[in-house]
């Protein structure tokens, strides 16, 4: 089954959190707070850097710049 893609995006620097609405109607509350303690999110808790998600071409993930992103599939799962 593939992921529903991202319509949109709400952040929240202040918990590190991201609201999603998904093209399926569903909406999440995801906590990135565990997802932080990788390495390659480490970046993000620069809440500067945080708030400058936004979503890729297609719904297909959520970027940051061109190093730091997450796939649609990953944060449906999440």
């Amino acid at each position: 089954m593939n992921s529903p893609k991202i319509k949109s995006i709400k952040v929240n620097s202040g918990n590190y959190s991201m609201l999603i609405l998904f093209d399926n109607g569903i909406t999440k509350n995801i906590d990135f707070k565990e997802k932080l303690k990788e390495e390659f999110y480490s970046d993000l808790k620069n809440k500067l850097l945080f708030e400058q998600a936004q979503v890729d071409a297609g719904g297909y993930g959520v970027s940051w710049n061109d190093d730091i992103d997450i796939s649609e599939y990953e944060l449906w799962n999440m």
